[in-house]
């Protein structure tokens, strides 16, 4: 792995783990939290011909630097 690739990471909050621990395990791993993405997630619906999109959820990511 480059040094460049170890200095920055992103941690995504995975299904049945708060915000809290993700955090956790970041500062574990010796990163730092700097910035956080939220993605929405849709779901596809047709009704007829009609195609819409409902959100259903959301996905967060952190983006952490390496606390040297």
């Amino acid at each position: 792995m480059s040094q460049k690739s170890q200095r920055k990471m992103q941690f995504e909050v995975q299904e049945n783990e708060t915000i809290d621990a993700c955090l956790t395990r970041m500062k574990q791993q010796g990163y730092v939290p700097i910035r956080r993405l939220e993605k929405p997630i849709f779901q596809e619906i047709k009704k007829g011909n009609e195609t819409s999109f409902e959100p259903i959820g959301r996905q967060i990511v952190f983006e952490g630097r390496f606390n040297e």
